[in-house]
């Protein structure tokens, strides 16, 4: 039997997680208090095979309740039962966003400041976390998104190391990326605006792509972009970093910004990284 523990921060998509794992099959509860998991485990079991796969949300919503989940996953482990951990967590902006969108109040502050909640929350939750086998952050993930990296993880069986790598390409004329970790400005490149042949197109289109990357210039840049990128990752996987962004911008976020961010995603999902990409100023998302 395969048991999943779903937990993390209010608001950073447990509810979605838990409705992705039904769809590949998993038994799902939602809340249940901690305290029963052991004998809710033991009658999994002993359903003769009709229950094989089983994921749980637990979180704070339990109150008290909540403290007692530790000493029941250790109950479950002398039992001979195998469990793992999926933890979500987002940013403090975005959490605060989605509360905020929906007008809900968050269980750890009913009557005060919602960030003051959400401090609370990732203290509590902080040895839940290290303990996780799987940690998604939620904040650049739409819900189709995040329904993918649930799959790729429980049904594909894909392994990399827990770090997500969003690429964004952008526009400065329409305001640098604030939640990027690495900024890259590709305005050197000769610039496809200016053929008017090519000005009505995108870099997602070939004969844009053909005339960013015939130039020497562009192949070296993108020659050591992968180097370098090569090189960070490892580090900030030892680091614990769950995601990391990439931006790539150019004057109007079209051309080459968009040409450039495509083979950067491409050439890590060769290699097997999860990665996502997203055009921000050309109106085009590619999961």
């Amino acid at each position: 039997m395969k048991l999943v523990i779903i937990t993390g921060l209010s608001g950073a998509g447990k509810s979605q997680a838990m409705k992705s794992m039904e769809d590949l099959g998993f038994y799902c509860v939602d809340n249940l208090p901690p305290a029963l998991i052991p004998k809710f485990a033991e009658l999994c079991i002993h359903a003769q095979g009709e229950i094989e796969k089983i994921a749980l949300v637990i979180d704070i919503r339990g109150r008290r309740f909540f403290d007692d989940l530790f000493e029941s996953l250790d109950a479950i482990k002398d039992q001979g039962y195998n469990y793992e951990i999926l933890f979500l967590e987002a940013s403090d902006p975005v959490l605060i966003k989605r509360y905020k969108e929906t007008r809900r109040i968050h269980p750890l502050s009913p009557r005060g400041r919602i960030i003051e909640g959400i401090n609370a929350e990732r203290n509590r939750l902080s040895e839940l976390k290290k303990n996780a086998k799987y940690i998604v952050d939620t904040s650049n993930l739409t819900s189709a998104q995040l329904k993918e990296e649930i799959k790729k993880i429980y049904m594909e069986g894909e392994t990399s190391h827990n770090l997500t790598i969003f690429i964004q390409s952008f526009g400065f004329k329409k305001g640098i990326l604030l939640d990027a970790d690495l900024v890259f400005d590709v305005r050197f490149l000769p610039n496809p605006h200016y053929i008017e042949e090519l000005r009505p197109f995108t870099g997602n289109d070939k004969q844009v792509r053909d005339y960013v990357m015939k130039w020497p210039e562009s192949i070296q840049f993108v020659e050591k972009l992968n180097d370098l990128i090569d090189f960070l990752i490892p580090y900030y996987i030892k680091e614990g970093k769950s995601q990391l962004v990439i931006g790539i911008g150019c004057t109007g976020g079209k051309h080459r910004s968009v040409t450039v961010a495509n083979i950067l995603y491409e050439t890590l999902k060769e290699k097997g990284h999860r990665a996502i990409i997203n055009h921000r100023d050309s109106a085009i998302v590619r999961e």
